[in-house]
């Protein structure tokens, strides 16, 4: 017997959000470490909060929001909100009922911008790796680093020399022609009008055609002035030079999960200072022999003298020409082992430029990309979990 076609509206609905994600689910687990991550973050968040005054958006729901964008690859904070509105992996996830209203994308915006600090965003990256069930995935012992290149919301036409006087007009149309002043006629006399109208003055256009072709631009002479904390910088020879930031991460070896991120000013040294500053943040003090791996780009006297001092075995690949690697290093059979796994430490930064929109970065200013960054990695982190507990 065929069906009928007919809708027939009801006067009352019970949807249960928790039998509607199937028991299968990856996000399952993933919302289940994150909330008991968030739960431990409680005193934190309760410090940024007062007692008084009208009650935020809550930072839990925040937090989960956030992650949800990156790990569903939603290009906007206004875009997620309009999934919100009808999506109910997406309400379960966040923790909004069948009838609760989503929030304003400007105001989402706001609220989580003042919550999601590189502080916090580490913060929350360390919770969920200090998980009862994600802990024991870790290595404590060996580690991999490396950098990638993060495109600035910046073009280069906003590249301009430091002592140029900024843009006074953002019209994006052309230019216009100037009013004609009346020919003045000696014949008749003058006669009494309204005031004339102010001339008006020829306008440039937003995105006028420039030719950069024979002009030398550095970042000792020139900056964005879209981003003044964009940097002109390629990482290979021969590669076109844009503006960008450089990102950081530290991975553990034996799982490839990501335990330090961090994000820079392109620079020739950002990549071996970043690492420094990431070892020592993930293991202060530690007199435990570590072993950290590397690509050439790390292989600098100065770098490797430093990993020595505290108390870490340089496993960086060695250059064809004067290296700091040596026969102590390499004869071990440990360093042939580093050096295979160091390469999933690319993953991470595939997954983040693919799936996580950091290809080309939607935030200025570097405190605000670094503290995405960071987030991304968490969310790289939880993005694999659901097949690692499994195994």
């Amino acid at each position: 017997m065929r069906g009928t076609d007919e809708a027939s509206g009801s006067l009352f609905s019970y949807v249960d959000l928790e039998e509607r994600v199937p028991a299968g689910h990856p996000l399952r687990k993933i919302r289940q470490i994150v909330n008991d991550a968030l739960v431990s973050l409680d005193a934190e968040f309760d410090a940024l909060y007062t007692d008084f005054g009208r009650p935020s958006i809550a930072p839990e729901r925040l937090i989960r929001a956030s992650l949800l964008q990156i790990l569903f690859s939603i290009r906007s904070e206004r875009q997620l909100m309009e999934q919100m509105d009808y999506n109910l992996l997406f309400r379960w996830f966040v923790g909004l009922g069948i009838d609760d209203p989503v929030w304003v994308p400007t105001v989402f915006t706001k609220n989580r911008d003042r919550l999601l600090t590189t502080d916090m965003s580490r913060k929350v990256m360390a919770a969920i790796l200090a998980h009862p069930s994600v802990k024991p995935l870790l290595s404590d012992e060996h580690f991999s680093v490396d950098g990638t290149l993060i495109k600035a919301w910046a073009s280069m036409k906003s590249f301009q020399p430091k002592d140029s006087p900024p843009p006074q007009d953002d019209d994006p149309g052309g230019s216009l022609p100037p009013t004609q002043e009346p020919r003045a006629d000696t014949d008749k006399p003058p006669q009494q009008t309204e005031t004339q109208p102010m001339p008006d003055t020829a306008r440039q256009p937003r995105n006028a055609e420039v030719n950069f072709r024979g002009e030398k631009r550095s970042n000792a002479t020139h900056a964005s002035v879209t981003d003044p904390d964009a940097r002109l910088y390629k990482k290979a020879p021969g590669a076109a030079a844009m503006l960008c930031f450089m990102g950081h991460t530290l991975m553990e070896n034996r799982n490839g999960l990501v335990v330090q991120a961090d994000l820079t000013h392109a620079d020739g040294r950002g990549e071996r200072k970043a690492a420094l500053e990431m070892i020592n943040r993930h293991s202060p003090g530690s007199t435990r022999r570590l072993t950290l791996g590397a690509d050439k780009g790390y292989d600098s006297a100065d770098f490797v003298a430093d990993l020595r001092r505290m108390v870490v075995t340089p496993h960086v690949a060695q250059k064809a020409r004067h290296s700091a690697i040596d026969g102590r290093t390499t004869q071990h059979a440990g360093y042939a082992l580093s050096q295979r796994r160091r390469k999933k430490v690319e993953e991470p930064f595939g997954w983040a430029k693919t799936v996580g929109g950091m290809a080309q970065t939607v935030h200025r200013g570097l405190d605000r990309v670094r503290a995405q960054f960071t987030m991304t990695m968490a969310a790289c982190n939880l993005a694999r979990l659901p097949k690692l507990l499994a195994a």
